[in-house]
This record gives structure tokens, C-alpha cells and sequence, in this order.
């Protein structure tokens, strides 16, 4: 029989009752763990950024990139509640697809996802440091220092996390919505002065620079796959899981869209760029022109507790999509081992716990932020590609929306800078090759198991 034959009978064969994780998530805890997946870096670093490329445009590009992730997570709603296990569109890739494309959306998301939780350790230490005037010398450290205290939090089980998640996306939301309205007074005084020009000339042009935005922007949606990637952890979830996705994206794109057009108004577009590259702290300079005294410490407060739940349940999803691989025996099956309750991938959580530690050193946001939104579009073009293959029968939204999101996501891709995008394709790759390594090898083993039983 030929080896790749050997790997699809592997890879499909009956496991005999592998140990899967509680479900202790019903729809406000599985919205919360979505929200504070969402709103981090996102808002609080994401924006700046975006504004630097594309002028007061990026109001528009926001809105743009709502409207893809809503199309993204229409298909997300549909696979996890179709197919309810951890490990999310590499799942979904294997079930709906293949093997091949499977463990690109995993790889994929190993490295975004892994990139994204590193920014969210950088802008927390950034917030920190530039709150009480520290110098930027220790940015690395504390951020190092924060990736191993929260990896230590998600080892504890996911019902603490929980917790601990609801508690910091709530005093996130407080500082945001004190940011909004304690800006309103400010920017109606600015007029429509700080959004003229509309369109910003920029580094890249006013096309360029406004789709590169867009794509930035949607990296900074992308926690409601968390919820998916938790589906086998939550009750009910062909009832949970796309009530939950969607509830995150509406109240996250209007918090963002509100969120972002005070800062342009306080501040402007230039100003909030120059913010973000010089301290990774834009929405705290911008609270400083406020006449609302002491309210710049509160967003500094939210921006902290933002990238702590960002990081949070950044380990808890890539530790769950680590998980899947592992169960597969595409990475390592020690990845795959629980602990004694069976509430946490213990082995998964310490690995991916000192590859964002490790990334975190590297110290550049707007580097690994733009990685990440390439290889996060290739990931949902692949969720796209699996949520077309459902059948019928099963799909609870029209098709229309995967084939919008599929195109939008390989559209966006590459208007990130080229050495992104010529990186994120080696990457590719690179994991392609080690797929096929392991299939051999696993494929191998077959044939050895099978000559020794048939001795």
C-alpha cells in the first residue's frame, strides 16, 4: 500500500475514547472569554497603528473589517457548532477538507496567535512602564515576566480563568466607555478638523495604506474564535456557540468604531500614530488632553487589564489548538496529555507559555501585529473553505457569507508589506514539510504495527 494511503487509514481510524475537557461554558462566560480575547491590543494598540497608515480613514477601515469578521464568524459559528472540539478551523480542515489543509490552519494559527499574545505581553509592559514614567529599558523584562504569570493562571483550569477573565474584561469595558465619553466634550470642540484630510497620503497611499489598515483591523476581531476553539468546553454549542460569536462582534465593532473616532478627534490621525510607535500607548496620550482630570490613569488601568485578558485567553485557545494537533500526532503527543481532573492540557499551556515568553523578547508591536494579521487571513480563508463543505442540512447561515469572507480574507492578505507576507508563505512552507515528515513517519509505523501483528 502506498505510504500516503497508510497516513488518511491513520489519520481516520477509531480512537479508542481519547479524554476530552469538561464543558463548563455557557453563553455569558463563552461571550466574556470572547470579549476579552477581543477587546486588548485591538483597540489599545491595533487602532494607533492603523491610523498611522491610513488617516481619519481607519474609522471606515474599522467598519470594513467588522463587516468581514462578521462574515468569518458566521462560518466559525457554523463549523464549531457543527463540529464541537477543540482546536477550532484545524479541526474543521481535517474534517471538512484534508489532512494538508488542516494543519495549515493550525500551524497558521500557532504562529498569529502565538505573534498576537507577545504584542498583548508588549503593550501591557508598555502601559505599565509609560503610566508611572518608568523607562522603556524594562519593557522586555515585564513583558517576559507577565507571558509566564498568566501561563501559570491558565494551568490552574478554566473556571478560574473564567474568572479571572470576567473581572478584567469588565474593568476594560469601564475605562473604555470613560474614555469615550470623557472625549466627546474634547473632540466636538476640535470639530471636523482633525478629519480633514479623510484620506492620508501616508507612507503607502491612500488605497494601500487604507487596506492595509483594514487587515490590521481585522487581526484585532479575531478573539471571537476563541469560543470556537473552546467548543469542546461549552454547553450546548450548537446553541451557545454562534450566540455567542456574534453578541462578541457586534458590541466589540461598535465599541471600536466609538472608541476610535474619539482618539482621531482628540488627537488626529498623525498624532495617534507617532503615539503608538514611540510608546505603544496611544489611547493614555490622547485620555491626557481630556478635561477630565485623572481619567488617563483609568485607561491606563483598562489598557493593562485589556492585554492581561488578551494574553489570557490567547494561551487558553493556542493551548487547545496545540492540544488537537498533539491528539493527531502532528506535533508532539505529549502536547495532548491532561492533567488528573482533565481540565487543562498542562503540557500544551507550558509550551506555548515559553514560545510567547520567548517571542516577547524580540520587543517589536507593529512587526508581529502585522504577521499576525497575514497568517490570521490565511487561517480564516481556510475556516471559509471548510464552513462551504457543510452540508446542507446542517448550516444555519447562507453560503453567501463563506464566500465573502473567503474572498475578502485572501484579498486582504497581501496588503500587508511584502517581506510579511513573502515570510508568512516560507512559514507555510516550512510547516507543509514537516507535515509530510510526520505522515511518513507515522505511515511507517502503520506498516510496522501491521507487519508485527500480521507475524
Amino acid at each position: 500500500m502506498e505510504p500516503w494511503r497508510d497516513w488518511e487509514l491513520l489519520m481516520n481510524r477509531p480512537v479508542a475514547s481519547p479524554p476530552v475537557l469538561k464543558r463548563e461554558l455557557g453563553v455569558f462566560g463563552a461571550t466574556m472569554m470572547g470579549m476579552g480575547s477581543i477587546v486588548g491590543t485591538g483597540v489599545f494598540v491595533s487602532i494607533g497603528i492603523a491610523a498611522g497608515l491610513a488617516g481619519p480613514s481607519v474609522v471606515l477601515a474599522i467598519a470594513l473589517a467588522a463587516f468581514v469578521a462578521m462574515c468569518n464568524a458566521f462560518s466559525s459559528a457554523q463549523l464549531a457548532a457543527s463540529h464541537p472540539v477543540s482546536g477550532g478551523s484545524y479541526e474543521y480542515g481535517y474534517k471538512y477538507l484534508r489532512p494538508s489543509l488542516g494543519f495549515t490552519a493550525g500551524w497558521m494559527f500557532l504562529c498569529a496567535k502565538s505573534a498576537s499574545a507577545a504584542t498583548a505581553a508588549l503593550g501591557f509592559s508598555g502601559y505599565l512602564l509609560h503610566a508611572f514614567g518608568i523607562s522603556g529599558e524594562l519593557l522586555i523584562p515585564v513583558a517576559a515576566g507577565t507571558s509566564i504569570l498568566l501561563s501559570a493562571v491558565v494551568l490552574s483550569g478554566l473556571r478560574r480563568s473564567n474568572a479571572v477573565n470576567i473581572v478584567i474584561v469588565s474593568v476594560t469595558l469601564l475605562a473604555l466607555g470613560a474614555f469615550v465619553l470623557g472625549g466627546l466634550p474634547s473632540m466636538a470642540s476640535n470639530g471636523a478638523s482633525r478629519f480633514t484630510p479623510f484620506w492620508s497620503d501616508g507612507e503607502y497611499g491612500p488605497l494601500h495604506g487604507f487596506l492595509y489598515a483594514t487587515a490590521l483591523m481585522f487581526v484585532a476581531y479575531t478573539g471571537y474564535g476563541r469560543i470556537a476553539t473552546l467548543g469542546e468546553e461549552v454547553h450546548d454549542p450548537r446553541r451557545t456557540i454562534p450566540r455567542a460569536i456574534v453578541v462578541t462582534l457586534i458590541l466589540s465593532a461598535g465599541l471600536y468604531i466609538a472608541v476610535g473616532a474619539v482618539a482621531i478627534g482628540v488627537l488626529g490621525s498623525e498624532a495617534l500614530g507617532d503615539a503608538t510607535r514611540g510608546n505603544a500607548a496611544p489611547l493614555e496620550v490622547a485620555a491626557r488632553r481630556f478635561n477630565v482630570s485623572g481619567i488617563h490613569w483609568l485607561v491606563a488601568v483598562g489598557a493593562m487589564t485589556a492585554m492581561l485578558g488578551v494574553l489570557l485567553n490567547l494561551i487558553l485557545g493556542l493551548s487547545r489548538v496545540l492540544l488537537a494537533m498533539g491528539r493527531r500526532n502532528d506535533m508532539p503527543s505529549a502536547t495532548a496529555r491532561l492533567n488528573e481532573a482533565e481540565t487543562t492540557p498542562y503540557v500544551a499551556v507550558i509550551v506555548i507559555g515559553v514560545i510567547v515568553t520567548a517571542l516577547a523578547c524580540i520587543g517589536s508591536v507593529k512587526t508581529t501585529w502585522s504577521f499576525s494579521a497575514f497568517t490570521v487571513l490565511v487561517y480564516y480563508a481556510i475556516t471559509n473553505l471548510a464552513a462551504l463543505r457543510i452540508p446542507r442540512e446542517e448550516r444555519i447561515f447562507p453560503p453567501v457569507f463563506a464566500w465573502m469572507g473567503l474572498a475578502a480574507c485572501l484579498f486582504l492578505a497581501f496588503w500587508v508589506e511584502w517581506r510579511i507576507w513573502a515570510a508568512g508563505l516560507g512559514l507555510i512552507g516550512m510547516g507543509l514539510v514537516w507535515h509530510a515528515i510526520a505522515r511518513r513517519i507515522a505511515a511507517s509505523a502503520a506498516r510496522a504495527r501491521g507487519d508485527s501483528c500480521a507475524s
